[in-house]
């Protein structure tokens, strides 16, 4: 309903509802929005073969094998040249549209770039500057949670497409190849799916306190040139580094009272993820890259200040064995 009454062209946004589980009930739903939506089914019912010590993974094969079914038919029988993808258990912000719309131009001009997300993984209250709502970055890790790619990212995946847990398949530097992707400072989408293959990962812990936008942000009368590699890369960098460098214990010591931007520095992987849970950042990583991390660099407020989570400036790239 949300993503219907939001977008701002029917034309330009059709909506494709893909439908992997035979479920009448569910069919029944999405006939009842007639010609609003387009309604494919999944042809394959079937379980996967899987590994035996995979058995109880059945789920995320079968979301896998739906994936390319679903992206094969949205690039190759309907020819679209970009798509949104968007899970059934979430809910768009009200500028959804308009922050996809404006980011689109970005990846078709820069390489260096490979997809955009709504999802900020560390989009927590209280994590971001809310009154900030048209900050954008670039980041390493794929967020995935409502994500745009282009025909020729599809071009370059299906061949290889993975038989399970694709979106960490994503998060490996053999499909990355060191690019980007765009993600907001607050997200644009909000996840209620706390039942689920994952069975709640994360969801009472993360997902469930993710701030969902809820002002109208003009990002396409905006200059987003700003997130181009060349531009983007020197300044956040300077920005960075440049923030004096504080303990923990000052940080959460801080009254509130000074408000510049700081600097705190992890040496290794057990600090990073030290400091990231005594933050109430995800801890996590994947291929070794911190969630929204750009260059290593976790950005994100804590008492109201702007604090850089950072590697020492010599970083010289991601070790997958943080993992």
């Amino acid at each position: 309903d949300k993503i219907l009454r939001y977008r701002p062209s029917a034309r330009r946004f059709p909506v494709i509802v893909s439908q992997d589980c035979g479920h009448a009930e569910t069919a029944a739903v999405i006939a009842s929005y007639g010609a609003a939506v387009a309604h494919i089914r999944q042809p394959e019912l079937g379980d996967v073969p899987v590994p035996p010590e995979h058995r109880k993974f059945q789920g995320y094969y079968r979301i896998a094998r739906h994936y390319r079914w679903a992206l094969g038919q949205v690039f190759r029988t309907f020819r679209y040249r970009a798509a949104i993808v968007v899970e059934d258990d979430l809910e768009v912000a009200p500028d959804f549209f308009e922050y996809f719309q404006a980011v689109l131009p970005l990846l078709e001009e820069d390489p260096s770039l490979w997809c955009a997300s709504a999802w900020n993984d560390n989009g927590k209250e209280g994590l971001v500057d809310a009154g900030r709502a048209e900050l954008l970055y670039r980041t390493d890790f794929f967020p995935g949670l409502g994500w745009l790619l282009l025909a020729e990212l599809w071009d370059e995946l299906e061949p290889k497409w993975p038989p399970a847990f694709w979106d960490d398949w994503m998060r490996q530097p053999e499909q990355r190849r060191g690019r980007a992707c765009v993600r907001p400072e607050v997200s644009r989408t909000m996840t209620f799916g706390r039942k689920g293959v994952s069975h709640g990962q994360f969801y009472d812990q993360y997902l469930k306190f993710i701030k969902l936008n809820d002002r109208f942000v003009p990002f396409t009368q905006m200059d987003l040139s700003y997130l181009k590699k060349d531009q983007y890369e020197p300044f956040f960098l300077q920005q960075v580094y440049s923030a004096p460098e504080i303990h923990l214990e000052e940080l959460q010591r801080d009254s509130g009272r000074d408000s510049g931007p700081v600097r705190l520095q992890y040496r290794g992987r057990d600090s990073f993820k030290a400091l990231a849970k005594a933050l109430g950042l995800m801890d996590d990583l994947k291929s070794g890259v911190p969630r929204a991390g750009y260059r290593g660099v976790v950005s994100f407020v804590c008492r109201g200040r702007r604090v850089f989570l950072a590697p020492p400036s010599d970083w010289t790239g991601y070790d997958p064995s943080w993992s």
